[in-house]
């Protein structure tokens, strides 16, 4: 009963910081005529409630795909039409065609809110509250510590009910999140269905996607391809084809229609990267300017490349051992690399490794609530441009107190605690700096809050030079870059040197 009265203190406590800060400003407030995430949300629900399913991703005189036209997956539309159908119920004026382009009201923000907050409220936060519950050998107070860090990390928060991103990053983050969580009971149907749902709302979870096929497929392994492994690689095959055929069915009538909805959601034209991401091409732009030297098709085929070798070992890993930990690590590491390495990167990207590394903060609290910070600090211009610059400073430091009164991080640098000590008994007598490790960490991390700390007042408070207008912005990327990069290293060894992989995977077979 204690940990339920805990727990629902905990989703109180997530709901009203949510709510608080999305009554702030929001993306492209009252800036036309392009207006910002906001009205493309709104759009979208006018597109969809007054054209048919046909022309929701074709160019016509009704739907200019210029402005804000549907680039997501048709669950992203099947969303904007329930809200629409609802707004139409309201006020007509919200959704009506043409002319309610760039509409703004008080009560036209609070029906916004509301769909973001409610689809926070059905899917990401009682996956959260379940998984924490799920999780084993772990006290009633961790389990409660773990819910309260995840659904106050700002990073969400800030872009969901802050920004106003849409499609909602919580509904197909939340989608994945069930996935991981019917994974764990080893309902792989459930958690395949689960799946497909997140990847046909957002194709970015394709970030995602290769730890649960590896992870699957390492099952249906070791169950043996000729006896129970066969029957379950056949049941997800069947249930993913179904899932799929379901969410693409209006769309089905001929091809045409699948090859131009896949265009828009793929769209090559737009170039390697936007505004100032912080993963490796854009970092590199400040000295080589790759977009002007390199075609953009050989930019396409150098960010697959380096993006598949960086995945190949955690993959090769979790195929051949599989295990749950293994697969929540290699969700991170694989994520990270698509951030850092592949083509069309978006700054909010980030989203789709931190809730992954959300996952892991109860075996890892010090190095995640680390990589939590660094992930909301790389969206800060973004935020900045929102008028978010209070929001982002009070969210991040509840978070980080919420952090350190939960696991005291600061006590749990020891090469163990980080989950290093298979690849430190590797080095024995060959690195013998290792001994003053947990004391390093820590004042490396004391230096990066420093630095974090000193651009984010810097950026909000001091204008740049006029020669540099972009000298805060690209130094956000490039300072965010070098972090993730480490990061990425960090993980790939927990991974790849860790003996529980090979203990744990001997009960999946």
């Amino acid at each position: 009963m204690e940990k339920w009265s805990l727990m629902t203190i905990t989703v109180l406590l997530a709901l009203t910081v949510r709510w608080t800060v999305s009554l702030g400003s929001y993306s492209g407030a009252g800036k036309p005529p392009m207006y910002g995430d906001y009205e493309a949300q709104r759009h979208w629900q006018e597109i969809t409630y007054n054209l048919p399913i046909r022309q929701w991703y074709f160019n016509t005189s009704d739907n200019d795909l210029l402005y804000w036209g549907l680039d997501y997956p048709p669950l992203t539309a099947y969303h904007s039409f329930v809200c629409a159908y609802i707004a139409k119920l309201i006020n007509p004026d919200w959704i009506a065609l043409h002319t309610s382009r760039g509409y703004e009201s008080q009560p036209h923000k609070l029906f916004m809110r509301t769909t973001v907050f409610v689809a926070d409220l059905l899917v990401y936060i009682p996956a959260v509250i379940l998984y924490c519950f799920s999780l084993k050998e772990t006290s009633t107070k961790k389990k409660v510590s773990s819910a309260l860090c995840i659904l106050l990390y700002p990073g969400l928060i800030l872009i969901d009910h802050g920004h106003f991103q849409y499609p909602c990053n919580a509904v197909n983050l939340g989608f994945a999140l069930w996935g991981v969580l019917y994974l764990s009971y080893d309902w792989d149907l459930l958690a395949s269905v689960a799946f497909c749902l997140a990847l046909n709302y957002k194709q970015m979870e394709l970030y995602h996607s290769l730890p649960f096929f590896c992870y699957l497929l390492g099952k249906c392994f070791k169950k043996g391809l000729k006896g129970k492994g066969l029957v379950l690689v056949t049941k997800i095959a069947g249930t993913v084809v179904v899932s799929f055929a379901l969410c693409w069915l209006p769309f089905c009538t001929d091809m045409e229609q699948i090859m131009q909805v896949l265009r828009r959601l793929f769209p090559i034209d737009r170039g390697l990267f936007e505004d100032k991401v912080a993963n490796l091409w854009c970092s590199l732009s400040v000295l080589i300017k790759i977009k002007n030297i390199v075609s953009p098709q050989t930019q396409l085929k150098l960010s697959f490349a380096v993006t598949f070798l960086s995945l190949l070992p955690t993959c090769i890993k979790l195929t051949v051992q599989p295990s749950l930990r293994g697969f929540k690590f290699a969700l991170v590491s694989c994520a990270l690399s698509f951030f850092l390495f592949s083509f069309q990167v978006h700054e909010k990207s980030i989203l789709l490794v931190s809730i992954p590394v959300c996952l892991i903060i109860n075996e890892i609290p010090f190095m995640a609530t680390w990589f939590l910070l660094v992930s909301t600090f790389s969206m800060l211009p973004l935020l900045l441009k929102d008028g978010l610059l209070l929001a982002y400073a009070v969210t991040t430091l509840a978070f980080l107190a919420a952090c350190l009164t939960s696991f005291s991080i600061l006590e749990k640098t020891s090469a163990e605690d980080l989950q290093l000590k298979p690849f430190s008994l590797s080095l024995k007598g060959y690195v013998s700096w290792f001994k003053s490790f947990p004391k390093m960490v820590r004042s490396l991390f004391l230096l990066s809050i420093t630095l974090m700390g000193v651009l984010s007042a810097m950026s909000a408070a001091v204008p740049p030079p006029h020669r540099l207008p972009d000298l805060f912005p690209v130094s956000v990327s490039v300072i965010s870059c070098l972090h993730f990069l480490l990061f990425l290293v960090y993980f790939n060894i927990v991974i790849l040197w860790d003996s529980k992989n090979s203990r744990s995977q001997k009960k999946i077979s």
